[in-house]
């Protein structure tokens, strides 16, 4: 089982192992009907993939962000799905509850979410303001000691099986930053409900869509952290969310390079390999060292976590290089591939529809390239 007293590469072989065994007969299957089984999450559960970084006290297996981030790599050779079901407790869900959470609301929500026994969501992105947070127009308003959301939020993950929502609602629009709060919202609560979206173009085995938010009242227990800071929250579990995503990519880019070399050596085109001929060598070249660099580069964001500091600009440049080669790699995957490439039957061609949501999540590479730029000219701190 996942824990801190295995080695990395004993960890590693551990979920390459699952991966191969469990994940890679299946997931074409249920990529189609947009729907993982119920029975590998619960297999992940058994062996202990959802602790992550999180405190062993808390449930989890308290793994420091480098290892953390080679086990979401690996799962994500056969499935990224699973890699952000993995890194759900220590980033976008459990990260915020572990930082600023009462003792009652991690035994509540994330001990058991980090033991794979519920799973949870984040509610972040808006119709209106997706990457712009202190945009939002979620509100909330306090009557004595309870509060009253009203809102929507979209491209929510985990709407099927999500037991709880971790969520963000301003009380003042114009106090941007300094208005916004973190909620836990249990899914049972009255006037919360979802609609997921169907027939996606990539990402179709995790259920994502709207979450709204009517007139949900919650009490003084649901509140994440103190009122009114809400967006240090929602930052701390985005960080982490960016090292998981740019993780998945580096994953997603490994399986496309594996696939090209092992498909280049064995088609047979004028009575040779196409391995032998210089334009696939260029492509093989071109993916391994970009691969390489994106590995390296999701690794230097890790250490800056391990070593307890912020990595806002690390894990903007690991997300959009990491999230820009995994699309070039399954690109040339399915041109090496060519017909054969196109299969639905084929996880290059998966893997190119998932490489273009990846350039989309967790802030559009548009929006990084503006964030990296602003840290360079010390316009962020």
């Amino acid at each position: 089982m996942v824990g801190v007293r295995a080695t990395t590469e004993d960890l590693k072989k551990l979920v390459d192992d699952f991966g191969r065994r469990v994940v890679a007969p299946r997931v074409a299957e249920y990529d189609r009907d947009e729907f993982i089984p119920r029975e590998i999450l619960d297999q992940m559960a058994e062996l202990g993939f959802y602790g992550g970084t999180v405190s062993e006290k808390w449930g989890g297996a308290g793994l420091d962000h480098q290892t953390f981030s080679v086990l979401i790599q690996e799962i994500s050779k056969y499935d990224h799905i699973l890699g952000v079901l993995m890194s759900m407790p220590s980033a976008l869900v459990g990260a915020g509850i572990e930082a600023f959470g009462t003792d009652e609301q991690r035994e509540s929500y994330l001990a058991p979410l980090a033991r794979g026994e519920i799973f949870g969501g984040a509610g972040v992105t808006e119709p209106q303001s997706g990457s712009d947070v202190a945009g939002m127009q979620t509100r909330y308003e306090k009557k004595n000691d309870r509060f009253i959301i009203n809102g929507a939020k979209t491209w929510i993950s985990n709407l099927d099986i999500a037991s709880f929502f971790v969520t963000f609602a301003t009380i003042d629009k114009s106090k941007r930053h300094g208005g916004i709060s973190a909620f836990i919202v249990p899914r049972d609560t009255p006037g919360v409900s979802v609609q997921p979206f169907k027939n996606k173009l990539g990402f179709r085995p995790i259920s994502t869509g709207d979450l709204f938010l009517d007139g949900v009242e919650l009490g003084p227990e649901h509140l994440l952290g103190e009122e009114g800071k809400g967006f240090a929250i929602a930052m701390t579990a985005v960080e982490r969310g960016r090292l998981a995503v740019a993780s998945r990519a580096v994953g997603m880019a490994q399986a496309c390079l594996d696939d090209s070399v092992t498909y280049a050596k064995e088609r047979i085109v004028f009575g040779q390999p196409i391995a032998e001929f210089q334009m696939i060598k260029k492509k093989i070249a071109d993916m391994a060292v970009e691969i390489v660099a994106a590995r390296l580069l999701v690794q230097l964001c890790a250490e800056r976590m391990d070593a307890g500091d912020r990595a806002r600009k690390e894990s903007s440049m690991a997300k959009m290089f990491a999230s820009d080669v995994a699309q070039r790699a399954a690109t040339e995957a399915v041109q090496i591939q060519g017909a054969n490439g196109v299969s639905g039957d084929n996880r290059v061609s998966r893997m190119y529809r998932d490489s273009k949501v990846f350039q989309l999540v967790e802030g559009s590479n548009e929006i990084h390239r503006l964030l990296i730029s602003d840290y360079e000219m010390g316009y962020r701190k």
